[in-house]
């Protein structure tokens, strides 16, 4: 199982309010997603990769996670735009209060 936990947010000097902030942490969390859906999905490695073994095995998770960072870089499934809209909107309810 692929290790899908996202960086806390306090690691961004606190609660993150700015927008470049916001969208970085919803694009990792759509990266999650799309690593877990992609894991779930058996991407994996191919007949012909580097021959097989438990290296192969160990590194797979990595691979998977980076493919799956690449495709949410490059404009994902959405998820990452609608996660980011209700930070926003969650982030304008607790200042106007």
């Amino acid at each position: 199982m692929i290790d899908v936990s996202l960086a806390p947010a306090t690691a961004l000097h606190g609660r993150p309010s700015e927008p470049e902030q916001l969208r970085a942490l919803a694009r990792e969390f759509e990266a999650g997603f799309l690593a877990q859906m992609l894991e779930s999905a058996g991407l994996g490695p191919g007949e012909s990769s580097f021959g097989g073994g438990i290296g192969e095995e160990q590194m797979q998770g990595f691979l998977i996670r980076e493919k799956a960072r690449v495709i949410a870089d490059a404009g994902g499934i959405g998820l990452a735009e609608t996660v980011f809209r209700y930070l926003v909107a969650a982030g304008d309810s607790k200042g106007a209060e």
